[in-house]
């Protein structure tokens, strides 16, 4: 049973990683990781969004009806989201402002979706409180990694220290949209090349 609950958690960060296996989440995961911190804030609102989602959803769901369980499971998501919005907007409004629309935008994340179709719908509260917590912890380890390559490459910096110095030479693409790109596509090459050796062993 401790497995059972073990293995729903790390699922998420290595077998399903929403990010690095699923590819889900692309559009506010390359645009939220020019610096470390904003990927840290917003992979913490998608933790908590994703697990009492799936908590809500799985004490919830003998009594949802099937043909309107989508449109509930948005109700419920979109509530969770506007607690964060809210709660970023009173207490931290500077990573409010940078972070933006794509706050709001967490409702429509697909990641958050298809854990409520696919596990929190079928599965008990705490098995599903544990998927939704490592699907958002292995997202969040998959915007901290990004954003890690592209501030330091970008800026020379990580989470706003300065480490190589002001004689680096930045590449500031890596902060712009197509460094977003380059990133995540070196990543993936190497996870799809690991893969590979790996099954070929």
């Amino acid at each position: 049973m401790k497995n059972k609950y073990w293995n729903a958690i790390t699922n998420g960060i290595f077998g399903e990683n929403p990010l690095f296996r699923l590819v889900l989440g692309t559009c506010p995961s390359l645009a939220t990781t020019t610096a470390v911190d904003n990927a840290f804030w917003m992979g913490l609102m998608v933790i908590f969004v994703l697990t009492f989602s799936n908590i809500f959803i799985a004490m919830m769901r003998k009594v949802i009806p099937d043909k309107i369980r989508i449109p509930s499971f948005v109700i419920i998501i979109a509530t969770l989201v506007t607690v964060v919005d809210l709660f970023m907007k009173a207490y931290m409004p500077a990573m409010h402002a940078t972070l933006g629309i794509f706050i709001p935008l967490i409702v429509v994340n697909c990641i958050i979706l298809a854990r409520a179709e696919s596990f929190a719908y079928k599965n008990g509260v705490f098995v599903s409180a544990c998927d939704g917590f490592g699907m958002g912890l292995g997202y969040m380890v998959a915007l901290i990694i990004v954003s890690a390559i592209r501030e330091l490459l970008g800026n020379g910096s990580f989470f706003g220290i300065d480490l190589l110095g002001v004689n680096f030479p930045a590449a500031k693409v890596m902060v712009q949209a197509p460094g977003a790109f380059l990133t995540l596509g070196m990543i993936l090459g190497i996870i799809k090349l690991m893969s590979s050796r790996k099954k070929a062993e």
